[in-house]
């Protein structure tokens, strides 16, 4: 191989890598939003983040939709008593993996709703990842899913109400 062949090689590759680099890993399935009542001022989001790639960390999200915008988790306390907590560090996205944001579980906490989350409405959220950066999606507001991810009437109340209960 010449050396003018050789650096024209390694210049291309050299030049790929960010291509390569910047390619995302992450994609999110299965997406959608409830609020408890038409006067709550607080929801949630929930949703599937798909990493085909290195371990990342789920770090932050935002929306217009509310003036907070948390990830949270259900914890037991002494008492066994099931409260919502703020996670500020984040929730791992394994490699080749999955995190699954789910009622009475992980999720994407909306405080102070800056307008009601109606049926058939859409939610524009931006996820943060440590690794990935900004991804934006447009969720669907399903208030009539039931917790295993099936619409329908029935299942799961979703109070999140001004005192934060456990019911996600």
């Amino acid at each position: 191989m010449s050396f003018r062949t050789l650096a024209a090689a390694l210049a291309l590759s050299v030049f790929a890598l960010p291509a390569l680099a910047g390619e995302a890993s992450i994609k999110i399935m299965d997406p959608y939003a409830r609020a408890s009542t038409p006067s709550s001022t607080s929801g949630a989001i929930f949703l599937k983040v798909m990493n085909d790639g290195a371990a990342d960390r789920l770090i932050g999200a935002s929306t217009p939709a509310a003036n907070m915008a948390m990830l949270h988790t259900h914890e037991e306390d002494a008492n066994g008593v099931m409260k919502m907590i703020h996670v500020e560090d984040g929730f791992e996205v394994p490699a080749d993996g999955a995190l699954l944001l789910e009622r009475g579980g992980n999720h994407v906490m909306l405080i102070g709703l800056t307008g009601s989350l109606q049926q058939g409405d859409t939610v524009p959220l931006t996820l943060i990842f440590e690794q990935a950066g900004e991804v934006s999606i447009d969720v669907p507001v399903d208030l009539k899913r039931k917790p295993d991810g099936h619409s329908g009437h029935g299942g799961h109340g979703n109070d999140h109400g001004d005192a934060h209960s456990s019911d996600s």
